[in-house]
């Protein structure tokens, strides 16, 4: 977990340097704006039940770090694994929806948010609170840290 904190921590300090334009600005706005378009298909994903394409969301890469109430699991195949294992299927994984508490840009092509998800489910409703750091990976914005 601290080197969560550390990543973060760095990115927080040093990933806001200098003053903004108004064309970074409207940059800015379109990348929240393509950030929560990822974020709504995941949950229109989820609540399809399909976690693979749920999962697009990630980074597909063994370095994607996901830390949860068992610890950190690194990779998005062990990630989806896990999914798959605590969500085996449609009364587990529900209608999924997300609210966004905090966005903010921690670097060139990095943002930080943390929100608050929602699971209403056959097997019983649950919620919690997450925070995810976004990457833009070859043009693509993808959760390259998760922590629900």
């Amino acid at each position: 977990m601290s080197r969560f904190l550390i990543i973060v921590s760095f990115l927080l300090i040093y990933g806001n340097a200098g003053a903004q334009s108004g064309k970074q600005k409207k940059s800015d706005a379109d990348e929240i704006k393509q950030i929560m378009m990822v974020l709504n298909n995941q949950a229109k994903a989820w609540s399809e039940g399909n976690l693979e394409k749920f999962m697009e969301g990630y980074w597909k890469s063994d370095s994607l770090m996901f830390l949860g109430s068992r610890g950190i699991t690194y990779g998005w195949e062990k990630t989806l694994a896990n999914y798959k294992k605590g969500y085996p299927d449609r009364s587990h994984t529900g209608k999924l929806d997300f609210e966004v508490l905090h966005l903010e840009k921690v670097g060139k092509d990095a943002y930080f948010m943390m929100g608050k998800f929602m699971l209403t489910r056959e097997v019983g409703d649950t919620s919690g609170f997450f925070s995810l750091l976004w990457k833009k990976i070859h043009g693509e914005w993808k959760v390259v840290i998760d922590h629900t």
